[in-house]
Order: C-alpha cells, then structure tokens, then sequence
C-alpha cells in the first residue's frame, strides 16, 4: 500500500480548450491511497463489482472473464476461443444486470468469430452458474461493429439509470464510418438489455435501416468511456488522432463532428464545424499533444472532499489519472491530476466499487498489470 497526498494541476499538458476557462483551486488536496488487489493480468480491460462485493474483469489479449474475491482470483469457464483478438480488439467492455442478485445476467462487448468464417464486434448477454464457474451464452443484442484491422474497436457498455444500456463504439479506423448512421461504428448506442431492441427513445428508431434505429450519437472517432452523472446526464471518453482526446456531453441524435474522408484522414478536426448541419463541441478537449483517454466514472458526489462529483478519466499514452469537474450546465471548472496516480503507467478505466472507492486497471502489458483500488483518506 502506498498513501500519496496532494493534486498537480495538469497545466499545459491537459491545457482546457473548451470556452470555459478552467481555474484550479489551490486548496483541492485530499490524500489519496492506492493500493494494488490484483496482479499479474494482461491488458485487463474493464472491472465490474457484484452486489457481494466480489469483482468481474475482462482481460483483452487473454480473452478471459475472470472473478476477484478477497485477494484472490478465478478464471470464469468461457469460449474464449470464439473471441476475436486483433490489436485493440478482443474481449472489452463488460456491464452487470441490475437484476444480478437474482439472475446472474451479464453483458460483454467483444470481438466475434463467425460461423464459417469473417468476424465482427458484437454485445453479448451472458448467465453464470450459481458459484461463478461458468459462463452460458444468452443471447447476442446487437451484431455487426465494423472490425478493420482490430484498431478502434471502441466497445465500452453502460447501463444508465432508466435501464437501458449504451454502447461505446470505434470507427474501424474507416473514414466514412463516424458520419454513416446505417454503420455501427463511431457511435454511441442505446439499447434494451433484456431483449436487444433499440431504445424506443433512439432518435432514428422507426428507421428502415435497422442499424440506423440503434444510433443515439454518431460522428465519433473512439469511445472509450462512457458514464452517467448524478443528473442523469450522460457523458462519453473519446480518443483523438494527434490532438484533442474529448470528454462530450452526450445529446439524443448528436453529430459530433469527426468526418476523417478522403480515405482516413486524420488530418481532420475532431469536431468539424464545415460539415452540414450542427456539430456539437466536446466539453474537454486535451490540445496537442493527446492523452489517449480511455475509462472514466463519475466520483461519488460524498466523501471525496473536493474532488466530489468530478469526472475520473483513465489516460494511456499520458499515465495519469486526471479528474474534470463541470458545473450544472456541462462547463468545465477544473481539471487536476494526482500524484498518487502518476505511478503505474498506462491507466486504462475507472470504475465506482459498491463501497464508494475507485477500481481502476493498468494497461502495460506483458503480464505487468493490476487492478489498482483508490481510496480518499
């Protein structure tokens, strides 16, 4: 265990770019302690705890779904054979039925071997056995995520407080993607978990295309993250190309503006305002350079002193956690980091536990990762 005290100021190299202009506060100093519960995971890509305290995580390369009780970790009997692992792509996004308790329901984002060939990335239900031994395929919800060469694979899952879930997606790094509301990719979509229809709120819901019925948002380059604020606003991570990581507020039938054509050119704004129609601007941008954002959650609104209620967003490439404070309207406040989080590398996610602490997974690789808990002291 490790206690870290003291926030820095990112400064110029998470410089806010939005038209609010974000002042820190010299006394936002809470201590933090981090401590590693589980070691020695490859590219775990997301964490989920269980009403009983035990932990769900998904490792990408691995292609395993594993469960962590009291310091002690389990791999979960699954298929991982069918899961298609290329570059960012393999096992993802994971997400717990609110009706765990009872029916043991869980949802993963994953890449997909088809029958006969061809792949794709798809959200899949899933129901455990009674001693969380085994994995048995309930259903897919929705199929057909462009896949490319593995790059932009997207795939975060977030089941929002009315019950739907949402969906994360890359663009396949194929430029007319993001803008193409017929194509799954570079999207965020809302769907029932239980049976798999498109939200009856979806702004395209009644389209003919049936693709196009799923699309809440489009014109995104890579959701990484996904979360819901206290509110009940939601908020999507974006990845840039070489500038402007994005932190959005997430609007019904948004265009977001990342329209990468002739080809895949990345040359392009990520919010590109020459497009017909409206764009809608990130809350956060990072500037030049990015910090490949991935993973975020908003912090419980108690207990985490001036940090309450603050957006906590995993950044890879930049190793750090940094933490976003907006006001009621969307406008961002303050941006820090922690020194107590500058420690283990690439972060890839941040997750709420039931007890109020952050779960948040490493990302370097080679067997050297860990699930880290972050707690305010």
């Amino acid at each position: 265990m490790r206690i870290l005290l003291g926030l820095l100021l990112v400064g110029a190299l998470v410089a806010p770019t939005t038209a609010a202009s974000a002042v820190p506060s010299p006394r936002a100093k809470p201590a933090l302690t981090v401590t590693t519960i589980a070691s020695g995971l490859d590219h775990p890509w997301d964490v989920r705890p269980l009403p009983d305290g035990r932990l769900l995580y998904t490792q990408r390369d691995r292609r395993t779904l594993s469960v962590w009780s009291d310091g002690v970790s389990r791999r979960i009997a699954f298929p991982s054979r069918r899961i298609w692992h290329r570059v960012e792509t393999g096992l993802l996004g994971l997400a717990i039925d609110p009706g765990f308790a009872t029916n043991h329901r869980i949802y993963t984002c994953n890449g997909w071997k088809k029958v006969g060939g061809g792949h794709d990335i798809r959200v899949m239900a899933w129901t455990l056995d009674a001693g969380l031994t085994r994995a048995t395929k309930a259903g897919t919800l929705v199929k057909g995520m462009p896949t490319g060469n593995g790059r932009h694979g997207g795939c975060r899952l977030l089941i929002a407080t009315d019950g739907s879930m949402l969906v994360g997606t890359g663009d396949a790094q194929h430029g007319k993607v993001p803008e193409n509301k017929r194509s799954l990719g570079g999207k965020t979509l809302r769907l029932d978990p239980e049976t798999g229809a498109p939200w009856p709120t979806n702004p395209f819901v009644h389209a003919a295309n049936k693709h196009k019925r799923y699309v809440e948002t489009y014109g995104h380059r890579n959701v990484q993250g996904l979360a819901q604020r206290a509110d009940g606003t939601l908020w999507s991570i974006e990845q840039g190309t070489d500038r402007d990581d994005e932190v959005n507020l997430l609007r019904n039938g948004g265009d977001y503006g990342y329209d990468p054509v002739p080809g895949y050119n990345e040359s392009v704004p990520m919010t590109d305002h020459r497009l017909p129609g409206r764009q809608i601007s990130a809350r956060w941008r990072s500037g030049y350079p990015t910090l490949a954002t991935s993973g975020g959650t908003f912090v419980p609104a108690s207990g985490w002193g001036r940090l309450d209620g603050t957006l906590a967003v995993a950044c890879l490439k930049a190793s750090r956690m940094i933490f976003l404070r907006f006001d009621a309207r969307g406008r961002l406040v303050t941006t820090y980091t922690p020194k107590a989080l500058r420690h283990d590398g690439r972060l890839r996610t941040a997750v709420v536990d039931n007890d109020g602490s952050l779960l948040v997974t490493t990302d370097n690789g080679g067997g050297r990762d860990v699930i880290l808990r972050v707690r305010p002291r």
